[in-house]
């Protein structure tokens, strides 16, 4: 207490302390208390901001924890742009989509026409309509979900695909698009399967489901891969495949694989004969045919002893025999899509030729169809690829890290097809069988096969033009215009 008997300020009160200078930078208490509690927030924000971008990037990349010879299977990080109707809302489409494509059903139908097949399967139709089948459209929840083989595949529990998944572990995915998620996973008998849970956007789920099961439910061939169960309760729909253990043709064609790619020159035309081979299948050896759509490398599957087998058939489309094209919404990757499906969405096997001839290219090439990182005149790959064949510079198109050289026939031979699939005109495309032959034969003859070919067209195409000149001297030439 003062003289004056009024209470004077204690030193040591709060206020007192907080105003107080402290020896860092002379800084108030309550200042620096301040730039510490703000510090500690943004380190929090930083942690959490952290976390969670390291979340995305790893649902993101592709995750392969299977082993080969060769080491890890190669991740590949870049992102390819898909080309999809603008509008994804089915209820949207044009009037000439549903008018033209014969096969395009409304979403309900789609649900209906699913609920059909596990009803009529279990009557012992392999999947034929069942004529007491419920016109609501009922889920597969409404069904009996008991394992059994109907035909068609074995239909899993969602319980049983979460099992079988460690609960859809991120540990255990090894595919992501678009379409879904595809996980590892080992069921009930040991074997090993791939999950491929899609995303139910706006009715796409369901759509995709019946496509795949419509083209491959019942297809089996070495170079397709398999589809050996599905699972559809309430509002879920998963595919179960079989699991191929060596990633993709994509990881391997543009992933770190080191100075020397261990995919040969002819392992390059085993996985692309390979290819050929379940691609001609499809469209010759099924009724009604079937269009992949979407044929690209990130689509080849390869085992271990480098077999391919084609796969996501989330696009593909059945061509009938009486019809030579569907008319349908353009979807597909881009660089890889057919001038003329894009230009028209007029849809036959021809487009999965381009799409092959394309891909061949890229085999022969480890080059993407777009690379924008490129110099301008080899971002595009057909441009620089029939450049360089213009050129008389074909022996420079082979992927630098093929350590053995193909010799000038073999080289030769598959310039040749990727040309020919990638002709503008789609009437003088080959056949996927003719391909296969094409790629197997030994003594493939280039002259006599030109000579035909233009004895029966008196004005060849472009690729014709380029075609005949790189089979005859001794380095590759050709037309050197670019297409459009």
């Amino acid at each position: 207490m003062s003289d004056s008997g009024e209470y004077a300020p204690s030193d040591n009160s709060i206020p007192d302390k907080l105003t107080s200078k402290t020896s860092f930078l002379s800084l108030k208490l309550y200042i620096v208390i301040g730039i510490l509690l703000l510090c500690a927030v943004s380190v929090f924000v930083a942690i959490f901001l952290f976390i969670r971008l390291k979340k995305n990037s790893r649902n993101r990349i592709v995750k392969m924890r299977v082993k080969h010879s060769s080491g890890l299977i190669p991740l590949v990080s870049k992102e390819i742009v898909e080309i999809k109707a603008l509008d994804r809302n089915v209820n949207s489409v044009k009037a000439e989509d549903k008018i033209g494509n014969k096969d395009f059903k409304e979403p309900e139908e789609i649900k209906i026409e699913i609920d059909e097949i596990v009803k009529g399967g279990k009557g012992g139709g392999g999947g034929e309509k069942s004529g007491g089948s419920d016109a609501s459209g009922g889920s597969r929840s409404d069904v009996s979900v008991e394992a059994e083989n109907i035909g068609w595949g074995r239909w899993y529990t969602l319980k049983e695909l979460e099992v079988a998944t460690r609960g859809f572990a991120e540990d255990n995915i090894i595919g992501e698009g678009g379409y879904g998620v595809v996980y590892r996973g080992v069921v009930n008998d040991g074997s090993v399967v791939a999950v491929k849970n899609l995303l139910n956007n706006k009715g796409q789920a369901e759509k995709e489901f019946k496509v795949e099961v419509e083209a491959i439910g019942k297809v089996r061939h070495k170079n397709l891969v398999g589809l050996v169960g599905y699972c559809a309760e309430g509002a879920q729909r998963m595919l179960v495949y079989e699991y191929v253990d060596n990633g993709n043709l994509e990881q391997w064609l543009h992933g770190d694989v080191g100075p020397v790619s261990p995919l040969t020159w002819d392992i390059r035309m085993k996985i692309a004969i390979g290819t050929a081979k379940g691609l001609a299948y499809l469209h010759e050896g099924l009724e009604p045919k079937v269009v992949h759509r979407d044929v690209k490398s990130s689509n080849i599957l390869l085992d271990r002893k480098w077999i391919p087998k084609v796969s996501d058939f989330g696009l593909a489309k059945l061509l009938g025999s009486e019809a030579s094209y569907v008319t349908t919404r353009v979807m597909g990757t881009f660089g890889y899509v057919s001038p003329e499906y894009a230009s028209t969405g007029m849809l036959n096997e021809g487009s999965d030729v381009y799409s092959f001839g394309i891909l061949l290219m890229e085999i022969i090439t480890g080059r993407s169809p777009i690379d924008y990182s490129r110099p301008a005149g080899e971002m595009n790959l057909v441009d620089w690829f029939k450049g360089m064949v213009a050129s008389r510079r074909g022996e420079e198109l082979v992927d630098p890290l093929i350590e053995v050289q193909p010799s000038p026939r073999a080289l030769k031979r598959a310039l040749l097809i990727c040309l020919r699939c990638i002709d503008l005109d789609a009437n003088k495309r080959p056949k996927m069988g003719q391909i296969v032959h094409m790629l197997e034969a030994d003594d493939f003859p280039f002259r006599s096969e030109l000579r035909s070919a233009r004895e029966k067209d008196p004005h060849p195409s472009r690729a014709d033009n380029v075609s005949a000149k790189i089979t005859y001297p001794s380095k590759n030439g050709g037309d050197g215009d670019r297409w459009r």
